[in-house]
């Protein structure tokens, strides 16, 4: 939480960029015959930076991508307001000048001169903030938003620790391993389903790298879907997870014939981690190669949505609840006091408990801002996270996915 932009200064000076339309700064500016179109850019950028703000200022709290947004925003709004600032007096000047100046014609004639001259100056001074700001907001919407989706991998860091999980990995890694499993379908899907942030891949990946499973299987794969759906990306990813080499081809057909040689004959298990496509035709094209493989291959699909799961015919459907509000207490102390030791530090502890009661149940929200939390001392900065607006943001995990 750190700054929180400066304890929301950057917000005020937005504010009072905002406030340009409606003072008598713009009368003067309209009397240097600055353009009205440039004006409404400048105020419409105002605007949609202000509302993009707010988000950013709580998003700085967990995605440190942001930060160099917000360091740049800084910068241009304060070149803004310099600019507000030689507005405001060269207005006064020639406010004075007006009021206590004889005003012959000669004076007129130097002192519209003067206004000219400004106004030239001023019309190119406001375009560079109006471009620099735009550009700043077209950023933020487009590189900003994007910047959070990060592919998930397999690799399990050796220091984790895993809460609340134990009776959910039991379950699913007999499955894996049973040859007892009735299926008309092969190979047999294993979904995981769970809102985000409730800990599916973290669920999946330590599967993935248990030591019974890895004995078992001739081969695994491990490949982040996500949103985009496509298939031959997907296929090839696949592939090449599978025989750890890269294809440069883009043709389809070899790519999937390549996959289905060398899943030929073989118990494998792949893992589609966050799944989203509920089309039946799409699954049944992607999964023509995973039929080539022998008995006992094995995928997981961990997705959000039931509906995901219902066109893929799985043998059994894996639920996962959110944590129980202890466990929930010892990720975040894991993270926050490093030992997980927080009997030092009983009033940090009560503010940390209040902070778990919001995460409700979410790994994901207690391990973040565990993580965010870590060695800090400070009571004024964990009653910021507590009494952040972010609480009040929709609870769906999303933004809790950055650190």
């Amino acid at each position: 939480m750190a700054t929180i932009v400066g304890e929301a200064l950057l917000s005020e000076s937005v504010n009072l960029l905002l406030d340009l339309a409606s003072q008598e700064v713009v009368k003067f500016i309209r009397g240097r015959k600055v353009s009205d179109t440039l004006l409404t850019k400048l105020k419409t950028s105002c605007l949609a930076l202000s509302k993009v703000l707010n988000d950013a200022e709580e998003r700085e709290i967990t995605d440190t991508n942001v930060r160099e947004w917000v360091d740049e925003l800084k910068d241009a709004v304060y070149h803004a307001e310099d600019l507000l600032d030689e507005i405001a007096t060269e207005a006064l000047r020639c406010q004075v000048e007006a009021d206590f100046v004889a005003c012959t014609s000669k004076v007129r004639n130097f002192i519209c001169t003067s206004f000219d001259q400004f106004g030239r100056k001023l019309e190119s001074k406001i375009q560079e903030v109006v471009d620099k700001l735009e550009y700043l907001g077209l950023r933020e919407g487009v590189e900003g938003r994007s910047s959070q989706i990060v592919p998930s991998t397999s690799l399990v860091d050796p220091e984790t620790i895993i809460y609340g999980r134990d009776d959910d990995e039991k379950a699913i890694v007999n499955l894996l391993l049973s040859n007892d499993v009735a299926s008309n379908n092969h190979p047999c899907v294993i979904p995981i389903v769970g809102m985000g942030g409730v800990g599916k891949t973290t669920l999946a990946r330590d599967i993935y790298n248990n030591q019974r499973v890895i004995d078992h299987f001739s081969l695994k794969a491990w490949v982040c879907v996500s949103k985009e759906f496509d298939i031959p990306k997907i296929t090839k990813n696949i592939l090449e997870a599978v025989s750890s080499q890269t294809y440069n081809t883009t043709d389809f057909n070899i790519i999937q014939t390549k996959l289905k040689d060398y899943l030929m004959g073989k118990k494998f298990l792949l893992i589609l981690d966050d799944v989203w496509n509920e089309k039946g035709d799409d699954w049944e094209l992607l999964s023509i190669p995973f039929k080539y493989g022998t008995s006992g291959s094995r995928i997981i699909v961990t997705t959000r949505n039931e509906s995901v799961v219902s066109i893929m015919s799985p043998i059994q459907i894996f639920h996962l609840n959110k944590l129980s509000e202890e466990d929930c207490w010892l990720l975040f102390a894991n993270h926050a006091f490093g030992n997980g030791n927080s009997n030092a530090y009983p009033e940090l502890k009560k503010i940390g408990e209040e902070i778990i009661k919001k995460c409700d149940g979410l790994p994901l929200a207690a391990k973040t801002l565990g993580r965010l939390l870590h060695y800090k001392l400070e009571v004024e900065e964990w009653n910021k996270i507590l009494k952040s607006e972010i609480w009040s943001l929709p609870n769906d995990g999303v933004i809790f996915f950055q650190l």
